[in-house]
């Protein structure tokens, strides 16, 4: 299986790694400081072997091993078993780690505030969109959200990344949220993402380092997506 570099150290930029797999103008690595698109969050962009990639995934071998691929374009691919190096394009990675970490800031404020779950979300650079399950709206809920997620970043919380046994993450009340349960069982240690005093989830995603990092947000748009689901969409501005 590839070892997933982000999910220890998000700063990370640049790495080498061996190569394990050819196929399809798209390279299997080792290790990989590259995020695949998943959980609601896009791929990392930037070069490998002095190559362009242009999509990062997650691929199960027939073996059942779990391989992350970078497709890639720009030259030959390199061998099975060469070293090669990466570099993670650094402005697009940091955009989407302050989208993520300010979604979460959402989920906590909207669970804190009204004991309201999510349902689904999705994000590119600086924008996204959250659903939750209220019906109705409550009144002046766009100002409302955006003065509370704003106040709880410019609070300036710090970001913990930890890594649970499967037994004590499914016990612990404060990840009531995070469906750990969807997790497949053959996943015995979780991580969990805790902005510390607001918000903790088991995810797998890249986030700054504390809330004031992110900068604020802006609600652009509140939509109806069926009965007892309501969708945010929001962009991230400076500070």
């Amino acid at each position: 299986m590839t070892d997933l570099l982000y999910l220890r150290d998000a700063y990370l930029t640049e790495f080498t790694a061996t190569v394990v797999g050819v196929r399809d103008e798209a390279i299997a690595l080792d290790r990989t400081a590259f995020y695949p698109t998943g959980g609601g969050q896009p791929h990392d962009t930037g070069t490998l072997a002095g190559l362009a990639v242009t999509n990062v995934r997650k691929l199960r071998d027939d073996d059942g091993a779990e391989h992350v691929w970078h497709t890639v374009e720009g030259g030959p691919l390199p061998d099975v078993g060469a070293t090669v190096s990466g570099t993670i394009d650094w402005g697009r990675r940091h955009q989407l780690m302050r989208t993520h970490t300010a979604l979460h800031v959402l989920c906590g404020v909207i669970w804190n505030e009204w004991r309201v779950p999510v349902t689904g979300g999705n994000m590119e650079p600086l924008s996204a969109r959250m659903d939750f399950e209220f019906d109705p709206l409550p009144e002046g809920f766009g100002a409302r959200i955006e003065e509370l997620v704003n106040a709880a970043l410019a609070a300036d919380h710090p970001i913990a990344v930890d890594f649970l046994p499967r037994d004590t993450a499914v016990q612990d009340d404060d990840l009531i949220r995070t469906k750990v349960s969807l997790i497949p069982e053959s996943v015995s240690e979780i991580r969990v993402v805790d902005i510390v005093g607001l918000d903790k989830q088991a995810d797998g995603g890249t986030h700054v380092r504390s809330t004031n990092e992110v900068g604020r947000i802006r609600v652009l748009k509140l939509e109806n997506k069926g009965k007892g689901n309501k969708r945010v969409r929001l962009e991230i501005v400076d500070a």
